[in-house]
């Protein structure tokens, strides 16, 4: 499946007139959760094509929006299919492909006792505050939401409670922003607005580094939630936003995700 989009994308490529020249900057859209591991990767871009990256981080949601109303945009890595989809769907872009897969896991303040086995009990529980992204604008909200649903199979009633008290703190547009120089969800957890955030496991992994006493709680495999992240090129893009998301998707692109703890969607060509 990737080694054939790769294929399509350089066709595009080679087929695509150059809306700039070779030193105009590439303009790259994606989702705040691959802020790490994309900024390592524009970097290596820029030293290995000579290409600068200009990159524009935000919820999923609200980035394709703005793309879908005129937003000048070539190159889109979404944390979700779906959006990069519709952009494809509505004729706005090319072919989508999975790059990157992350999943869902709680991060835990230093004051809330958690584990594994007690922390659907945490979640529903009253004196607990639930914290989570905004569904629909964010897809890491969505994916709460799933996580809640399939926790309501076995605890009737339970999708109800959780969706009356989930606090949706980010990824809306009157959510909390990301400080400059630290994760948001630490700053959450160290403010206490939240005792429990449902985030992917890349950014509870950041949080807690930053938060003394925080931890990253693995979600049950009962209700654990794998998140499929999604790579799109803009009709009429320059031949550097192609050669952008085909480093993004080479062995070195991959590699570099998987350092920021993400998964490869495929194995380098050659290896068995």
């Amino acid at each position: 499946m990737i080694q054939a989009t790769l294929i399509i994308f350089a066709s595009l490529m080679a087929l695509s007139p150059s809306l700039g020249r070779a030193t105009d900057a590439v303009l790259l859209h994606a989702a705040g959760s691959l802020r790490g591991p994309l900024t390592e990767v524009a970097r290596a871009f820029e030293m290995a094509d000579g290409t600068p990256v200009t990159i524009r981080f935000g919820a999923s949601g609200l980035l394709r929006d703005e793309i879908a109303g005129g937003a000048k945009a070539e190159v889109f890595a979404s944390a979700n299919l779906e959006h990069p989809r519709s952009l494809s769907t509505s004729k706005r872009s090319g072919p989508v492909v999975l790059f990157a897969r992350n999943r869902l896991c709680a991060l835990a303040g230093p004051r809330l006792e958690v584990t594994t086995a007690s922390v659907i009990d945490r979640m529903l529980d009253p004196q607990v505050k639930l914290g989570t992204s905004t569904p629909k604008a964010d897809p890491s909200g969505d994916y709460a939401w799933e996580v809640f649903r399939r926790i309501d199979a076995s605890r009737p009633g339970s999708f109800a409670a959780l969706q009356r008290k989930a606090l949706q703190l980010t990824g809306g547009p009157e959510g909390a922003k990301s400080p400059a120089d630290r994760s948001v969800y630490g700053a959450i957890i160290e403010r206490n607005d939240a005792d429990l955030f449902l985030t992917y496991c890349t950014n509870a992994l950041v949080a807690a580094r930053e938060v003394a006493g925080a931890k990253v709680v693995d979600l049950p495999e009962a209700i654990a939630v794998g998140a499929d992240y999604g790579l799109t090129v803009m009709n009429n893009s320059s031949e550097g936003a192609y050669r952008l998301a085909l480093f993004i998707l080479s062995p070195e692109g991959q590699t570099i995700l998987a350092r920021h703890g993400f998964m490869s969607t495929h194995r380098p060509m050659g290896e068995k």
